[in-house]
């Protein structure tokens, strides 16, 4: 949406904010007891174990990695995952939409349940509306539980816009992990949520984003991050906030979504179709996978949700730490980019002149959530003062057709960052679901990967550093009176380049407002 109609709406947004803050807290709902926990055993035998036995040294502590760079692949190894589990599936997102992907890893879902395999499905609360009918019927699965996390009272209408002003606190506090574990022994965590332009099947706009497929103790990290917000008090189980359909309806719709998912599906990837293929695809990933070092750190939930959120979160830490001890260069990949007084002031006192950073983030143009660009845009200039050198995402990147492998999309519309990673020195490499952003550093639940590996990490630096050539991206700089500048080869512009007066006006009032701890 653009001109008058989308500053309208930005502007409305920047109203509800002020509301947020000014609002007190109300109560949301009481908070669940999910009775004993139960533990579950990552020892069962499976086809995930027996690849753990073939790829890792039984007495090593290390992993097994490898990044899913496209849509595409991220798409075919967790419908192969699925084909392939036979005990439990654990799926942890911030975003599962109902559309074409969204509904076809549904309906594997539905048809491994069928099988017996147990599938736990934990979602949080801000992207469910007006997708509650997949998830309702989904659950009347005697092997599917599905619950929500931190949810509002109001479940539609005007009621659910007003808890989040009343109950501006705890609503903020979202659980924006992204896991899928399967059989307790392989894992994927990253940027990806579930949806068409997550996995390069959405007509125009797709995402560049970045996943890693884990195999070893690791997944057993990401089971713990699942089980921390699966037995949290504000984990609700869907029934107690959607009506399930009739179980004779249930049983009917639960088989046709089965059975249409089983025919051979209309997507540009060519998907396993049943568990021999899967296991030979997965088979293939496993075997080029890369040992290393590596470590799981996970933002447990809030203790407290109402209560004011100052504290960076372990991921956030865990970031921080990294950058004291980084050495000479600091690359990071961030769709929302939004670093503030305290994280500037950070950086000045590591005493390092040898350190430079660079960042890539969306331009205006890319940007899918104008808002968020708003308050990157209000520190723009001050990470330039800082020496930070910052590069935007163009819309028409030829590397698009790199990164997006629905070539035809990269044509007809245009590519916009998702993933989330920040390389050391070409050595470490920190991955997952954490934007160099005030809401990850404060508010969100993220998980990330720490991944001791040159390997691993010179392959994203590569990438990134492919990304910076000037086709690729605008180097943002301030020219010698001070004006901020967007520069590739011999072009230059002093506003927001390739977008209109009312994107940019919606950004520059938006940029005005204090929320860029809520963006």
């Amino acid at each position: 949406m653009t001109g008058p109609q989308s500053f309208t709406l930005f502007a409305r947004l920047g109203v509800l904010f002020i509301l947020g803050l000014l609002a007190g807290c109300a109560r949301g709902l009481p908070p669940v007891d999910h009775g004993p926990i139960v533990t579950l055993s990552p020892e069962q035998e499976s086809f995930a174990m027996d690849q753990r036995r073939v790829h890792l040294d039984p007495d090593s502590t290390y992993s097994a990695f490898q990044l899913l760079d496209t849509g595409r692949d991220a798409f075919k190894v967790r419908a192969g995952l699925i084909e392939a589990a036979s005990h439990r599936i654990d799926a942890q997102y911030y975003i599962w939409n109902d559309d074409a992907s969204g509904r076809y890893l549904a309906g594997r879902l539905i048809a491994a349940a069928d099988r017996g395999v147990e599938v736990r499905l934990l979602l949080d609360d801000i992207n469910v509306a007006g997708k509650e009918s997949l998830f309702a019927m989904m659950e009347t699965h005697p092997n599917i539980d599905i619950r929500i996390f931190n949810p509002s009272p109001s479940r539609s209408g005007a009621g659910r816009w007003l808890s989040f002003i009343t109950d501006f606190d705890r609503i903020n506090r979202r659980m924006h992990n992204k896991t899928f574990v399967v059989d307790g022994q392989v894992g994927i965590a990253g940027g990806r949520n579930i949806g068409d332009e997550y996995f390069d099947e959405a007509p125009v706009l797709n995402f560049r984003d970045r996943d890693v497929m884990v195999l070893g103790p690791l997944a057993a990290g990401m089971t713990d991050n699942f089980e921390a917000y699966w037995h949290n008090r504000l984990a609700y189980p869907l029934g107690q906030l959607y009506a399930l359909p009739e179980s004779e309806r249930a049983v009917d719709n639960l088989s046709r979504l089965s059975r249409q998912t089983a025919e051979p599906p209309v997507f540009k990837a060519t998907l396993p179709q049943d568990r021999v293929s899967a296991e030979q695809l997965l088979e293939t990933w496993f075997a080029s996978m890369i040992q290393a070092d590596g470590e799981l750190v996970f933002d447990p939930p809030p203790e407290d949700p109402e209560a004011p959120a100052n504290t960076p979160r372990a991921t956030a830490r865990a970031l921080y730490g990294l950058i004291e001890s980084a050495r000479s260069e600091v690359l990071i990949e961030s769709a929302y980019l939004i670093l503030a007084e305290a994280q500037l002031e950070g950086l000045d006192n590591l005493n390092n002149e040898n350190l430079s950073v660079t960042a890539l983030t969306n331009s205006l143009a890319t940007n899918d959530l104008v808002p968020n660009h708003s308050g990157y845009a209000r520190w723009r200039r001050d990470m330039l003062e800082q020496g930070i050198t910052l590069h935007e995402l163009r819309p028409d990147a030829p590397a698009c057709k790199r990164w997006v492998t629905n070539h035809e999309a990269c044509d007809q519309g245009m590519v916009s960052l998702h993933s989330k990673a920040v390389v050391f020195d070409r050595e470490t490499l920190f991955i997952g679901s954490f934007n160099v952003n005030l809401r990850s550093i404060y508010l969100n639940g993220e998980t990330v990967l720490i991944i001791r590996s040159p390997q691993l990490a010179r392959t994203v630096a590569e990438d990134i550093d492919d990304a910076l050539r000037p086709e690729n991206s605008w180097r943002v700089m301030l020219d010698s009176d001070g004006r901020v500048t967007w520069k590739a080869q011999d072009q230059q512009w002093h506003r927001e380049p390739e977008v209109g007066f009312w994107r940019r006006a919606a950004s520059r009032v938006l940029s005005w407002l204090p929320i860029e701890k809520y963006l």
